[in-house]
């Protein structure tokens, strides 16, 4: 059972809903049907949204993976908070900044990449010590 994992996949999929309903509610807003219609707002939002999704799939598949692979669930939950904590900063700071620059979106993308690279490391650890060792 993926019981830590799956609590983060959950909570993941919650922010992509709540980041897509702000892309739909500008739309709406706007009266725009499909992809941005040159508005900006609607442009900045596709993107904080899309962003998400982008980094979401390879932290969760690598989170699964150590979790299956018996990395202690201390580590795991704190990747997956970290993770859940860099996309927010990183939704929030790119929407405030209308994708400029913005200290929660360069914080958001670093710790992004913290955790991307801790689960990395480890999942290559794990997978490497059991093979090597079994």
């Amino acid at each position: 059972m993926l019981l830590i994992s799956g609590f983060y996949i959950a909570l993941t999929a919650l922010l992509l809903l709540a980041l897509a309903y702000m892309v739909v509610r500008l739309r709406l807003k706007h009266k725009i049907g499909l992809l941005d219609g040159g508005e900006k707002t609607i442009a900045v939002a596709m993107r904080a949204q899309a962003n998400a999704l982008e980094t979401a799939l390879p932290v969760l598949l690598l989170l699964m993976v150590a979790e299956l692979n018996g990395a202690y669930a201390a580590f795991l939950h704190v990747c997956g908070i970290g993770f859940l904590l860099s996309r927010v900063l990183h939704a929030w700071g790119f929407n405030q900044a209308a994708g400029g620059m913005h200290f929660g979106r360069y914080y958001g993308t670093l710790l992004t990449w913290i955790v991307l690279l801790a689960l990395i490391v480890r999942v290559l650890w794990l997978s490497v010590g059991g093979v090597l060792g079994g």
